[in-house]
């Protein structure tokens, strides 16, 4: 990769990445799948959120104490104690030390998000490293607080979901037929509802490995459509519309927005370039139309802050913020902020969802199986009473 800066517009340079030619505002976008919400630019083997968290961190750390970049490196790969890491900050600390640029050093290895990258080129040309590495820590560790929030939401009920279809088939695969033989014995014979279940466990036992095949094809199919750019924007549009999610994935998507507008203001960019490069890392099709719709607003005269407030990016108390952030200079300040509000929103909406979610699913898991067991009981209760 190859730069070449001018100090008095940083932000229209090229670069050549691969034999083509790009804008700097150009950034990999990759939809990465952490059920519900997704960075972009990151790849297949980069590293987790956490790890890059705590990568920004120390290198924070280092070029604010006045450390020089390779011995700071090098520091850090003596005390790794993990050999995948020593190995990755060997390599990071052999280029550095020769010179080399430390997004170049980063870029070899293939481990860290081309949006990272960008990033850390453009905080090297401006000499604000220290600043941006500080910025990517605070930005990567509510991607990880958000993905992480969001994994153990869903995974709550998909566990209780699973728990709930594993007694079901067991009482109508297992249980249902001892009760039939019952019947038989006592010279009677299930009908109705009892009946229609058992008959519908006999069909899941004899095609039991046909459904978990079905099922596996499905899940695969799903996988493949979602890493898909239509299949992303497909889902991504079901997740904005749905009415379980649409207020909840909305917040999440105004979160990250003004996330990355903090990073990219405090990076020292200006609000056009800033737009350009979020528009390109957001993966909601709402908030890519919305920003779309404030770059045209921007080119036609009308003032940041008015333009998110026209388009319905903020609205309320949050609007009232940005306008008064604009006017006093310190928009990526009240970015950071917003976006820790959002994920506090976030985080709390969730606890709501698992607080109404946990007793419903054991609510209608002890409807289901009642009304299994009570149609098999009752009947069987009458044929012994007129028995006796």
């Amino acid at each position: 990769m190859s730069v070449d800066v001018n100090a008095v517009d940083l932000i229209i340079f090229n670069y050549t990445r691969g034999g083509r030619r790009f804008s700097i505002t150009y950034l990999v976008v990759d939809f990465l799948a952490e059920v519900f919400m997704s960075e972009k630019t990151k790849r297949k083997d980069t590293l987790s959120f956490s790890e890059i968290s705590a990568f920004c961190a120390q290198m924070s750390m280092i070029l604010k104490s006045g450390i020089s970049l390779a011995e700071g490196i090098g520091i850090m790969r003596d005390d790794a104690e993990n050999p995948d890491g020593k190995g990755i900050l060997a390599s990071i600390h052999e280029d550095v030390e020769i010179g080399a640029p430390l997004y170049t050093a980063l870029e070899k290895t293939g481990k860290f998000p081309d949006y990272m990258l960008t990033m850390i080129e453009i905080g090297e040309a401006t000499g604000k490293l220290d600043n941006v590495m500080e910025s990517l820590t605070n930005y990567y560790e509510r991607e990880e607080a958000i993905a992480r929030t969001i994994r153990s939401a869903v995974a709550y009920p998909l566990v209780m979901i699973a728990m709930m279809l594993a007694v079901i088939i067991i009482l109508i695969v297992q249980v249902m037929p001892i009760f039939s033989e019952v019947f038989q014995g006592l010279g009677a014979q299930m009908t109705g509802f009892p009946l229609a279940v058992m008959n519908f466990g006999q069909t899941l036992s004899n095609y039991g490995v046909v459904i978990v095949i079905v099922v596996a094809v499905i899940a695969v199919a799903f996988l493949v459509l979602r890493a898909t750019p239509a299949g992303s924007d497909l889902l991504n549009r079901f997740k904005e519309g749905f009415f379980l999610t649409r207020g909840l994935y909305a917040k999440i998507a105004s979160g990250k927005f003004a996330s990355a507008m903090a990073l990219m203001l405090a990076s020292g960019m200006d609000t056009d370039k800033s737009l350009e490069m979020v528009h390109k890392l957001v993966a909601t099709p709402s908030i890519r139309s919305k920003i779309a719709k404030c770059q045209a607003l921007l080119a036609d005269g009308t003032n940041f802050s008015d333009s998110l407030v026209h388009v319905g990016m903020f609205s309320g108390v949050y609007a009232r913020m940005v306008s008064v952030a604009f006017k006093t200079g310190s928009m990526d300040n009240i970015m950071e902020k917003l976006a820790i509000r959002y994920e506090e929103e976030t985080n709390a909406q969730i606890n709501n969802i698992i607080s109404i979610v946990e007793p419903s699913l054991v609510a209608v898991l002890s409807v289901i199986v009642g009304v299994i067991l009570l149609s098999v009981m009752l009947p069987l209760m009458g044929i012994m009473a007129a028995i006796g």
